[in-house]
């Protein structure tokens, strides 16, 4: 602890004993507050809380500091917190953050992190978070949230159990912010997509299994083999550039054959038993489908060797029919064709399975998982001053802020409902990506505890502007046109809902951290190197020859220890589960 630290520890002793004398009853507020852990806030105790927050800002050292701060995923629009909400943020905490963003394997980066011994102040770390443990990176945060994050306690309740890092070792290393509480889905961001203008010239077909998905671009393609400038129209693009391979072309081998999302791995959910998921016979199947996509010329041919920007910017123009992808991934690339007018070649989401015996499991429900969040580096200057940052953050205030904005700037209150103005709502729609980088709305969605989407706050309104009446004002009247087509509202509509499956007692696999250097990491970056080989070779092989390459890809599986690794993780999954049932 430094010396700065101890004088910040005394000074608040000093001023927290005088805010009790002044404010004689809020012992008995913090009581109340306490009691309600693991609800929804009501009007009484989110007044209290506030009158609390109101107090206790008094004694807060909000001097200047600055932060260092790495988080895996990319924030392309990152303004250095220049923008709206960022500045509100420091203003009110004092916090400014240095931030890095992963570029290329944010894994790499992670073990550098780890071995070099100078550690960022906060990480965002996902499944890499074992090594930042085993190198000593990050601190166990209990005692930390316990005297100092009311509002990190108020919204995650017992949630906070399954932040446990392991059965044996119960420390928090990392808050979970990449799960919701309360959450309920209402945003279809996945499965397969396809350009408005495809489906009006089909007649708005139903679209439910690859054949369908196939049959809507070759027709299209046939009719206009290029675009209005004479560029080659592409019936569908990949992006398997690095991590990119996982979200666009693997994953989609689980979803379109009844798997759950449980990262590399297939779960049985009777006896919670793990397989590498590629070893599925289904799976496959998928894999020939798409070596039969490529054969007969409807797969981008530049699939596995385009970077991720150049795959981007191929969707900017337009000329690329069919997406197998999220929303998040290419979302950049939409903006661009809503920015230039061309709303019809954006894209709508389509819940696309192998055969209609398979059904799309994109809101299989997980329950609150733990996992993947935010962690304090053990060379924080400030433990306190961060852990207060993100509690801040995790507060009514700093999630409306960063999911609404500014009050009077980003929406207003009319009759008591939180509403976008007009003005405002169109430059969401038709030019993001300035609006983002300006607002800075969303921005700190993986740094803060949360409520989801469907959740309301004291005063009725709901944290998230992700709910049915607001995402269709996000619409454009060419998407409205194609739900419409398909009698649905939202793009949900056209999946299967979160009652048709039950909910997994373990979350979902990709999110149970694994220590650093257990066998089964190593084993599963041995597994990873011969998939990411094997599977692109097998994709753009001669149908005749797709059967022995993938024979050979069992084989290389297999001498690598696949049956090893498939056991070693069974432990971990069947162990979390036994961690988040005990009483």
């Amino acid at each position: 602890m430094t010396r700065n630290t101890v004088k910040s520890h005394v000074m608040l002793m000093v001023l927290t004993l005088l805010i009790s004398v002044l404010a004689g009853c809020s012992g008995s507020s913090n009581k109340t507050a306490d009691n309600n852990e693991g609800t929804k806030p009501t009007n009484e105790v989110s007044a209290t809380a506030e009158a609390t927050a109101e107090a206790t800002a008094q004694a807060e050292d909000l001097s200047p500091l600055t932060l260092s701060f790495f988080a895996e995923d990319p924030n392309p629009n990152w303004n250095n917190m220049k923008d709206d909400i960022s500045k509100v943020i420091t203003e009110k905490t004092g916090v400014t953050l240095d931030a890095e963003f992963a570029v290329g394997d944010p894994q790499q980066k992670i073990a550098l992190i780890a071995a070099g011994g100078d550690y960022p102040d906060i990480i965002s770390a996902k499944a890499d978070i074992g090594k930042l443990v085993d190198a000593g990176a990050i601190i166990d945060l209990t005692e930390l949230i316990d005297k100092y994050a009311p509002n990190i306690k108020r919204v995650l309740g017992d949630n906070l159990a399954r932040a446990k890092y392991t059965n044996e070792d119960q420390s928090i290393y990392a808050i979970p912010t990449w799960a919701a509480v309360d959450e309920k889905k209402f945003v279809a961001g996945g499965g397969f997509e396809l350009q408005h203008r495809v489906l009006k010239e089909a007649g708005y077909p139903e679209i439910r299994t690859v054949t369908d998905y196939e049959n809507v671009i070759k027709a299209y393609l046939e009719k206009h083999p290029t675009d209005e400038n004479g560029n080659k129209n592409i019936g569908v693009s990949l992006n398997a550039d690095d991590w990119h391979m996982y979200i666009s072309v693997t994953n989609p081998a689980v979803a379109t054959t009844g798997g759950s999302d449980d990262g590399e791995y297939y779960v049985d959910q009777q006896t919670h038993e793990a397989i590498y998921h590629f070893r599925r016979p289904e799976e496959k199947e998928y894999f020939r489908w798409l070596n039969h996509m490529n054969d007969i010329g409807l797969l981008d041919k530049e699939s596995f060797v385009q970077k991720y920007d150049q795959y981007k910017a191929k969707v900017a123009t337009g000329r690329v029919l069919g997406l197998i992808d999220q929303d998040w991934d290419y979302n950049d690339a939409q903006q661009a064709l809503k920015t230039a007018g061309k709303f019809d070649q954006t894209y709508g989401h389509y819940p696309v399975t192998l055969t209609k015996e398979y059904k799309e499991t994109s809101f299989w429900p997980t329950g609150f998982m733990g996992g993947y969040g935010i962690s304090i580096s053990s060379t924080n200057p400030d433990p306190i001053r961060t852990i207060k940052f993100l509690d801040f953050l995790a507060s009514d205030e700093g999630q409306i802020l960063n999911n609404w904005g500014i009050e009077g700037k980003h929406y207003v209150i009319e009759n008591g409902k939180r509403i976008v103005p007009t003005d405002v709502q169109d430059r969401i729609n038709n030019d993001n990506t300035a609006f983002t980088k300006e607002t800075g709305i969303g921005f700190y969605w993986n740094m803060m505890v949360h409520y989801g989407d469907g959740a309301k706050d004291a005063s009725g309104n709901y944290y998230t502007k992700n709910f049915p009446e607001q995402l269709v004002l996000g619409y454009s009247d060419v998407e409205k046109e194609t739900l419409a087509a398909y009698k649905a509202t939202t793009w949900k509509d056209l999946f299967p809902k979160e009652e048709e499956f039950t909910e997994k007692a373990y979350g979902a696999a990709w999110n149970i951290a694994i220590p650093g250097e257990d066998e089964v990491t190593v084993l599963g970056n041995k597994m990873r190197d011969i998939t990411w080989k094997r599977i692109p070779e097998a994709i753009l092989a001669k149908p005749a020859d797709f059967d022995k390459i993938w024979a050979d890809y069992m084989a290389a599986l297999e001498k690598a220890g696949v049956e090893k690794m498939e056991k070693g993780y069974t432990k971990y999954v069947q162990d979390r589960v036994a961690l988040w049932s005990a009483k």
